[in-house]
């Protein structure tokens, strides 16, 4: 700290003394305040928050001591350095007291100038420390914040948010982060602080391989810091909110990948504690956009995978309309198990819901070959009974360590009359005229031995509508299944009559879900 930045307030009600302590601070490069009292004192305090406080112990209007005890007591000034200064009380009992009480030094008359001016630099050196020290934990731990932060972010809005916010919580300046999601577009968030607004600004493609100009990062993986002149900084961002000079860092962690970019204001980040901040946030940002996207571009495969196992296509039932939904897990990544089936068998319709135990690729193998094998033994001619003998019988031969439920609906279109088979699987939801129940459903799970196979017979009314879902969308670790299908059967006996509009209804009701869902909606025309 240099000596001609430091402000020292010196107290005593001495107008002679206070002269001779401040000429030798003026002359070591102090700026010199004076109080003659602790009330003037409080004043100067308020006024200007000085880097030393030489202070009296006999003050005219309170002991000097405790005003050293209120100083130390108060957050906003507990680390300010206090001198002891006195010409009276001089014992050692005196100057313990004062120590105790919380100054960090104590000089008695006569005061020889080398040494009071020797005394003040020894403080001011371990106060300069401490501040270091105070300030590079704060550092730390808004670093450690920011790090939970972005790793917890889900979307790449989220994630450049959290950057922005924790580079500005850490250097304590405005700062701004621009992520590339690969073949999305370029997201750039700025961070004003001290009210830690977010202003997301608009973002050219080419944008990030400019500012990769200004750092020696190359197209290889790692990470470069560089300080960059405001002039330079706006000539690539004309709008951009950062004031003055700029510290920026860009890191990559996989070839090939677009780099990310963190800036802040260079006088946060400017010495080297600074730049190895920056460029570890730099670090944690591109790890977790590198984890983002891989996920993202997993997910989106898996989403497709999964889609292209179901059908494509509603076949046409004159008098009844239809609407399938399939929504993957909002946590999951792997393939999942869920299906549903339509099919026309002669003058019937075979409709089909089952969910394979597990998300992986395996399950979703199985859940190919019982659907392929559904298809098999409907054109077979078998009623839903014999069909689920034999999908239990191919699970149990080829997959013995899986298990699946099915629900299985053979319509009579013209009559309305339904057959519901079901193996484990969760309960039909019957609704018409504002009133709804479900079914049986239950049983036992395929892949375990089984016998008898129930069947229940229900007359479907016209107007009468029927729910197919699978229990994803009523499983809820902190919500009773039970208080889930009551929910379930008060949207069924509310339906609406545009089917696909009731079907985003239920899923919007029941929000985003821990597992896949699938769901199938049919209803009998009313006339």
């Amino acid at each position: 700290m240099d000596a001609a930045s430091l402000t020292t307030l010196v107290v005593d009600d001495a107008a002679t003394k206070r002269y001779i302590i401040g000429s030798w601070l003026r002359r070591a490069g102090h700026t010199v305040i004076e109080a003659a009292s602790a009330a003037e004192a409080w004043e100067r305090l308020a006024e200007r928050r000085p880097d030393l406080v030489v202070l009296d112990v006999r003050l005219p209007d309170a002991s000097g001591i405790e005003v050293c005890e209120q100083i130390k007591s108060d957050p906003d000034t507990a680390s300010l350095p206090v001198i002891h200064i006195s010409g009276a009380a001089v014992e050692v009992a005196d100057r313990a007291r004062g120590l105790r009480s919380g100054a960090d030094a104590y000089l008695t008359d006569p005061i020889d100038p080398d040494e009071f001016l020797a005394t003040v630099q020894a403080v001011l050196r371990y106060y300069r420390a401490r501040r270091i020290a105070e300030r590079l934990a704060e550092r730390l731990a808004a670093l450690t914040r920011a790090s939970l932060a972005i790793n917890a972010a889900d979307t790449f809005d989220r994630l450049a948010a959290a950057a922005a916010r924790g580079a500005a919580e850490v250097f304590g300046v405005r700062s701004v982060a621009m992520i590339l999601p690969v073949g999305g577009r370029l997201r750039r968030i700025a961070c004003l602080p001290p009210a830690m607004e977010l202003r997301p600004r608009s973002a050219r493609p080419d944008m990030l391989e400019r500012l990769g100009r200004f750092v020696a990062l190359g197209q290889g993986t790692g990470t470069a810091v560089a300080t960059v002149s405001g002039e330079r900084w706006r000539e690539v961002l004309p709008d951009a909110l950062l004031i003055g000079d700029v510290s920026m860092v860009m890191s990559r962690t996989k070839v090939g990948r677009p780099p990310v970019c963190l800036a802040v204001e260079a006088e946060g980040a400017g010495d080297e504690d600074g730049f190895n901040m920056l460029r570890q946030l730099g670090q944690t940002v591109a790890i977790a956009v590198e984890a983002l996207r891989s996920y993202t571009e997993e997910r989106s495969i898996s989403e497709t995978l999964q889609r292209s196992l179901l059908p494509a296509a509603l076949p046409h039932v004159p008098g009844w309309a239809f609407a399938l939904r399939y929504a993957p897990a909002s946590r999951e990544a792997e393939v999942g198990g869920d299906f549903y089936e339509v099919l026309p068998i002669g003058d019937r319709v075979l409709v089909a819901i089952g969910d394979v135990q597990g998300h992986s690729l395996h399950a979703a193998t199985v859940m190919a070959e019982l659907r392929h094998a559904l298809r098999a033994f409907a054109v077979e001619g078998h009623d839903a009974v014999r069909v689920l003998d034999g999908l239990n019988r191919m699970l149990r031969r080829y997959h013995e360590d899986q298990t699946a439920t099915i629900c299985l609906l053979t319509l009579d279109p013209d009559e309305g009359a339904v057959q519901v088979a079901s193996a484990g699987h969760m309960p039909p939801l019957f609704a018409v005229g504002g009133r709804a129940r479900f079914g049986a459903g239950g049983g036992l799970l395929l892949g375990f031995p089984a016998e008898d196979i129930g069947v229940e017979k229900v007359q479907v009314p016209p107007g009468g509508l029927i729910l197919l879902y699978t229990d994803g969308l009523v499983e809820d670790r902190h919500v009773p299944i039970t208080d889930n299908l009551e929910r379930l059967r008060g949207l069924a006996e509310n339906a609406d009559p545009d089917l696909e509009a009731f079907s985003d209804r239920v899923l919007a009701a029941f929000g985003r879900r821990e597992d896949d869902v699938a769901m199938i909606v049919l209803r009998r025309d009313p006339g």
